[in-house]
C-alpha cells in the first residue's frame, strides 16, 4: 500500500473525492508511478500532480486508470466532470489551481491529448458564460440520470430474484413475474441512411443543425452525430444513440481536424462541419 501525502486542506471536497478514488485504483493495480506512466502515456510527474491534488487529470487519463484498476469508466468520468466544475469554480474565485497536464510521450500508445478550453477574456459576453454553465449542468444531470436508471433496474432484478427464492424455500411454486416487469426496455435501433440535401448531409435520424449534444446524452441526435462522424472517416464505435467515451473521443478528433475547439461537445459549428 502506498503512503500518500495528505491532500491540500483547501482542496474542494468534490476534487478530493476524485483524487482519493484514483489513489485507491492505483494502489489496487500494484503499479509504480513509472509503470503507470508506461501503461497510460502520461509522465510519472504528471501522475504525481494528479494524485497529489495539485492538477486535475484529463478525462483520458481517468478512463485509462479506471480500466487498469477494473473500475467502471463511466462512473469515474462522471466524478471527473463534477470535480472539473468545482475546479473551474475554484479558479474563478481566485484559486491557484493549475490546468491538467497534457500526456507526455512514452513507450506505450499515445492517448489523445485534450485541448484546453480557451480562457474567457475580461470582455466576454455574460450570456456566453451562462450558456456554458447550463451546458455543463446538463451533462452532469444526464450522466446522473443514467446511473439512477441502472441502480433502479438492479434493485428491481434483485427483488424478483429474492421473491423467487422465498417461494422455493417454503415449498410453494415460485410465482412467475409478469413478462413486462422482467423484460428490459428495448433500446431503439438506429441506422445511417445518408443523403445529401441542398449541399448538406443527413443520416435520417435528426435534421437539427444547432442542438447541443454532449457526453451522457442519448437519442436520435446522438445517432445522427455518430453516422456523420462515420461518413467523415472518424469511427465513433457503434451507431447506438449513446454519447459515451468512444463517441466523445471521435468528436474531439473531428473537431481538431476541422480546426474547431476540441471540447467533445457538438454545437452549431460542429454540426455545420459534420453536415458540410
Amino acid at each position: 500500500m502506498s503512503r500518500w501525502k495528505a491532500l491540500p486542506a483547501e482542496l474542494d471536497p468534490r476534487v478530493r473525492q476524485l483524487v482519493v478514488r484514483l489513489r485507491r485504483l492505483k494502489d489496487h493495480s500494484g503499479l509504480s508511478m513509472r509503470q503507470l506512466a508506461a501503461r497510460t502515456g502520461y509522465s510519472p510527474k504528471s501522475w504525481e500532480r494528479y494524485l497529489g491534488g495539485r492538477s486535475l487529470p484529463p478525462g483520458e487519463a481517468v478512463e485509462a486508470l479506471a480500466r487498469i484498476g477494473g473500475d467502471d469508466p463511466t462512473r469515474l468520468l462522471t466524478l471527473r466532470e463534477v470535480a472539473a466544475e468545482a475546479w473551474e469554480n475554484g479558479k474563478d474565485r481566485g484559486g491557484t489551481a493549475a490546468p491538467a497536464d497534457p500526456p507526455a510521450p512514452g513507450p506505450g500508445p499515445e492517448p489523445e491529448p485534450v485541448s484546453p478550453s480557451p480562457s474567457p477574456s475580461p470582455s466576454a459576453d455574460p450570456a456566453a458564460e451562462i450558456r456554458l454553465s447550463v451546458r455543463s449542468l446538463r451533462i452532469v444531470l444526464a450522466a446522473g440520470a443514467v446511473v439512477l436508471v441502472l441502480a433502479v433496474s438492479s434493485a428491481v432484478l434483485m427483488t424478483l430474484r429474492l421473491t423467487g427464492h422465498l417461494g422455493a424455500d417454503d415449498g410453494r411454486t415460485p410465482r412467475t413475474a409478469p413478462l413486462a416487469a422482467s423484460t428490459p426496455v428495448t433500446t431503439p435501433s438506429y441506422g445511417c441512411r445518408l443523403q445529401r440535401v441542398d449541399g448538406a448531409w443527413y443520416a435520417g435520424n435528426s435534421r437539427t443543425r444547432d442542438a447541443t449534444v454532449g457526453y451522457g446524452q442519448a437519442g436520435p441526435d446522438v445517432a445522427e452525430v455518430q453516422c456523420l462522424l462515420r461518413r467523415a472517416g472518424v469511427s465513433p464505435g457503434g451507431i447506438d444513440g449513446m454519447f459515451g467515451p468512444l463517441t466523445r473521443g471521435a468528436v474531439v478528433r473531428f473537431q481538431k481536424r476541422a480546426g474547431l475547439i476540441g471540447d467533445g461537445i457538438v454545437g452549431p459549428r460542429t454540426w455545420k462541419a459534420l453536415r458540410g
